[in-house]
């Protein structure tokens, strides 16, 4: 095992359910001090009790900035920062309102929490976001999606300029097993997964221990930055 992340504080926003929750428990395993947030206080509790013990957790609305500048000064500094925050998907996004809504949470907050963190990011530190390949392959019906998907990858770059020496990398997600398609009945996305499977070149769909290994290996690379990692079973391609 990497020694890498042993004693080092993993600020994971979103923590508490799929790819957070997952990289919370893959971080907390190498020995990382892992503090998992979410808006809601329900959700950390549920999640730091399934977590390794030590495992931390606060709540906190990303998308207000005066909040999310007291988090972190309040932190005494730390190592890695992780963006997984995201609301389900929709079935589609059919409205202005819904596609600013959508920009709040996965562009404008991960804009405004890896401004705020950067002051208190040790050195050899890094920012890890989160986006899917819609920017690549968009989907009908999506066009608003794929837009917050577009800009994230131009924010990576962005900030991997202007926060150096802090490493800024963004993990691409395709078709992954998750709480985000919650919107769906359970037959519809069994079947959205089935189908998705067989057009795969690896044959199934992701599951977010296939992603969390993602994220570690971009905390852990101190040659990476500026970088969107896609892992996707090879959605891209077919």
């Amino acid at each position: 095992m990497s020694q890498k992340l042993k004693g080092k504080k993993v600020i994971i926003l979103g923590g508490t359910s799929g790819f957070g929750l997952a990289t919370a428990r893959a971080a907390a395993a190498e020995g990382a001090e892992v503090v998992v947030v979410s808006r809601s206080q329900a959700n950390v509790d549920n999640a730091l009790a399934e977590l390794p013990k030590g495992t931390k957790g606060a709540s906190l609305d990303v998308t207000d900035e005066g909040a999310v500048q007291k988090f972190f000064s309040s932190t005494g500094g730390l190592d890695h920062l992780v963006y997984c925050a995201g609301d389900a998907l929709p079935a589609e996004v059919i409205s202005t309102e819904d596609a600013r809504k959508f920009f709040e949470v996965r562009f404008w907050g991960m804009y405004i929490a890896a401004r705020a963190a950067s002051s208190y990011i040790r050195q050899g530190g890094s920012i890890t976001l989160t986006n899917g390949i819609l920017a690549l392959r968009p989907w009908k019906g999506f066009s608003a999606v794929s837009a917050v998907a577009g800009a994230v990858e131009s924010l990576t770059r962005g900030l991997a300029l202007d926060m150096a020496p802090i490493r800024v990398n963004t993990v691409c997600a395709g078709m992954i097993k998750t709480a985000l398609w919650s919107g769906m009945t359970e037959a519809d996305r069994e079947a959205m997964y089935a189908d998705q499977a067989k057009k795969l070149p690896v044959g199934r769909v992701g599951e977010v221990d296939d992603v969390a290994e993602t994220y570690l290996y971009l905390m852990k690379s101190d040659f990476s930055t500026g970088q969107i990692v896609v892992i996707d079973g090879g959605a891209v391609i077919v």
